[in-house]
């Protein structure tokens, strides 16, 4: 991808990037990545050529807007520890996490073209996904309310499940239910 490291931008330079990617967020999520990037640069309050200059192609963007969300859903894992006990934690991860698939959903072809050259960047990204999902669960075997046989893969993979059949907007009710079920199934029994 066209985008250098973060790290490597001017102050200023950071703050449109940050825009253009809270924006594009946002547009994606609501119209799906054919959203025009016009629209985004303006809701950024950037021109066109801001937006092009960090990111070339609609490729660039979408990925960008990915790789964004999975950096905010893995940094929030220290915060919810600290806040709360591991299944609250837990709970509330899984939750954020499905509105993230919901974003991910609205841009999936898009997405699917700026990953098919690049399995090891998607490959990457799902175990900092994993890797976020199972320093929760191990907070939880530790404290004796989570089973110690649970492999973080399979619960993004029920979580994956839960977004395809519940993911649209009106459907937050019953996703809560489901994950609800899904965190009881992660509960140690007597029989396990």
């Amino acid at each position: 991808m066209a985008q250098r490291a973060q790290g490597h931008l001017r102050a200023d330079a950071q703050i449109n990037q940050d825009r253009v990617l809270a924006a594009a967020t946002r547009a994606f999520a609501r119209n799906g990545a054919d959203t025009s990037l016009r629209e985004i640069a303006k809701d950024a309050g950037v021109g066109i050529g801001t937006l092009y200059r960090r990111f070339p192609t609609r490729e660039d963007l979408v990925w960008a807007v990915y790789r964004s969300e999975v950096d905010r859903i893995c940094a929030t894992v220290t915060d919810l520890r600290e806040q709360h006990p591991p299944v609250a934690a837990l709970r509330a991860w899984m939750r954020s996490f499905l509105g993230f698939l919901a974003t991910k959903r609205a841009m999936a072809d898009a997405l699917k073209a700026a990953l098919a050259h690049d399995e090891d960047q998607r490959l990457e990204t799902r175990d900092r996904l994993s890797d976020a999902l199972a320093t929760l669960l191990a907070a939880g075997v530790a404290e004796g309310t989570i089973r110690d046989d649970i492999a973080a893969f399979d619960v993004l993979t029920a979580l994956g499940g839960i977004s395809l059949i519940v993911g649209e907007p009106d459907q937050q009710e019953q996703a809560t239910r489901l994950v609800d079920l899904l965190i009881d199934a992660l509960r140690p029994t007597p029989d396990r």
